[in-house]
């Protein structure tokens, strides 16, 4: 690809947007991404991508205290108060707010934002954790006809005194980390409907219920209270200013440019000559070889890593393209070929743990007992975690839907994400490992875009693949429950249903006594490590490393909830 220096893309982007600012390199921070950036609108936001950018130009209620995954301050809010057994929660919202627009925050802005996330709550956003803990189901109106205009006002609003209140119908532990996810930042309630977004009023919610928010006329024109506010993007380039109005302290930092860059070697580059302070990775292996202890490059490593992964194997596939002959015959698979204990416990001991963790993550890594990070509160250490035992497997696999897997064979077609080298990997190990049993094993793997890949698991249709799941909130549900639970989000995916484990995680959902959800979530992972519904794959290390003028990170302020890049919002950074 052409190069494009940092300033240059900075003066021409300021140029475009007709100010007048100086493009200082001081006063600049550059990062440079592999993707492009999905939407701008808060309510849509799920990804990364995404979020790296919400989070900057847009607040919510509350947020992560520091380095703490356990604690919450303030933030739009400047207090809350619990009452009606753990079920209602009151707010008073910070005075003198500004929104990028001029017009100051009040309470209907906050009551539109949420009852908003309600009513547009679709799966490919975030806002089905909200539907569920103010209405009691993860579905919209459509999906759910007990879902009226009546039952999301009384869910959310605003008192006489101007305080914003939840009513939930049960409790929810983890309602106020739910509160600090970038997807539920407050808009502009007026701004928005002079856009042509909702109005908020009952005249036109139904034509709203589970509207696509990515490409809404306010990610296009966003407007929120965060210190930088949006200056211009294209397909290849974002541009964002510090907020003159903004409320808190002032960023240090006063231009944001942030372009796509998809070569990993182009971004290496850049970031080596100093014309971007930021970049995406490529993984541990690439990064360390091409970027550690070089001049200007400052590496933090041994953090936190708050992201799960899994092989997924599918117990009820949904389409037939990935099943060859469809039977048992040694030339496919059926349907149903992972449904069986035994074909699912001989694939987690045929994986090699100990070898992804020294080729794949450099030595950096570990193997978790659960799918759930282990730094979470409900983490159990003394878990069972299986290994690479050749003879194991091959005694399941013997076992295995009454021995006609041992004596016909296989051939299983699975599916990584492209362009992924630890995906790639990871199947690879598995692979060889298998075939390795018997010459009648056949595992076919092939790569395939990711968005493809994600729709088509969606829909249940994947034999086997690998999933990542980062935390929309800090609480051990959204990882237990998404993985675990019979209508968890990944459940289309795997099609894993327990009675057992279906039970200790609703339980799990009505108790703040965190003791208890610990026995509870010990009890799931147990259970699943019997069953074997997905092989764990083992845990990064987690690493960032930036230009070393860049001021304002550090291990102690570090927080994997906020910036995947640098554990801290822009506004906490500087430039030396």
């Amino acid at each position: 690809m052409p190069r494009l220096s940092a300033r240059a893309a900075l003066t021409g982007a300021l140029l475009l947007t007709g100010s007048a600012l100086a493009a200082s390199p001081r006063d600049t921070l550059v990062v440079q991404s592999s993707s492009d950036i999905p939407t701008l609108d808060p309510g849509g936001t799920y990804d990364t991508a995404s979020g790296a950018i919400v989070e900057n130009l847009y607040e919510t209620l509350l947020t992560y205290r520091g380095n703490s995954l356990t604690r919450l301050e303030p933030l739009l809010a400047t207090k809350w108060a619990v009452s009606n057994s753990g079920k209602t929660y009151t707010f008073d919202l910070r005075p003198g707010v500004k929104f990028h627009s001029g017009a100051t925050m009040t309470c209907a802005d906050a009551e539109y934002t949420f009852r908003r996330n309600i009513v547009t709550n679709n799966s490919s956003n975030g806002n089905w954790f909200m539907a569920e803990s103010l209405l009691g189901t993860q579905s919209n109106a459509y999906e759910d006809k007990s879902i009226t205009w009546a039952r999301i006002t009384a869910a959310v609003k605003c008192n006489a005194a101007g305080q914003l209140v939840f009513t939930l119908p049960k409790v929810d532990p983890a309602f106020l980390a739910k509160l600090a996810y970038s997807g539920q930042s407050v808009i502009e309630r007026a701004y928005s409907a002079r856009l042509g977004e909702w109005s908020g009023t009952e005249a036109d919610w139904k034509a709203w219920i589970g509207k696509d928010l990515s490409e809404t006329k306010l990610s296009r024109a966003p407007n929120g209270t965060g210190a930088y506010r949006f200056s211009r993007q294209d397909a290849n380039t974002f541009v964002a200013q510090a907020f003159d109005g903004y409320w808190g302290q002032k960023p240090a930092i006063r231009n944001v440019v942030q372009q796509k860059v998809s070569e990993l070697a182009s971004r290496q580059q850049a970031f080596l000559r100093g014309d971007a302070d930021l970049i995406d990775g490529g993984g541990r292996a690439p990064d360390e070889t091409q970027l550690r202890g070089r001049p200007g490059v400052t590496w933090l490593d041994n953090l936190p890593n708050v992201t799960a992964g899994a092989i997924v194997m599918n117990q009820t596939i949904k389409a037939g393209g990935l099943l060859g002959s469809g039977k048992l015959d040694g030339k496919g698979i059926p349907r149903d070929f992972f449904s069986d204990d035994d074909v699912r416990r001989a694939f987690s001991y045929s994986f090699n743990y100990a070898q992804y963790i020294s080729d794949v993550l450099r030595g950096k890594g570990t193997q978790r007992t659960m799918l759930l990070p282990d730094v979470f509160p409900g983490y159990d250490a003394s878990g069972r975690t299986y290994r690479f035992d050749p003879a194991q497997a091959r005694s399941a696999f013997q076992r295995a839907w009454g021995g006609q897997v041992w004596k016909n064979g296989f051939v299983l077609t699975a599916n990584y994400r492209a362009g992924s080298v630890t995906a790639q990997t990871a199947m690879e190990i598995l692979k060889k490992n298998v075939e390795a049993l018997n010459p009648k094993f056949k595992v076919n793997i092939q790569p395939k875009q990711w968005s493809d890949m994600l729709d088509a698991s969606g829909r249940g249709e994947e034999a086997m693949i690998i999933l990542n799941w980062a935390p929309d909130y800090a609480d051990p549900d959204n990882f237990m429950y998404t993985y675990y639970a019979s209508d968890g989000y990944y459940a289309p995916r795997s099609n894993y249903r327990d009675e057992r484990a279906d039970g200790w995680l609703r339980a799990a959902r009505q108790t703040v006594n965190m003791s208890e959800r610990t026995r509870l979530y010990s009890r799931v992972a147990a259970r699943t490590y019997d069953l074997a519904p997905y092989i764990n794959l083992p845990a990064a290390v987690n690493y960032i490393f930036y230009r070393s003028n860049l001021g304002g990170i550090s291990a102690d302020t570090y927080n994997p909830m906020v910036s995947f890049m640098t554990g801290t919002n822009w506004k906490d950074l500087r430039k030396n």
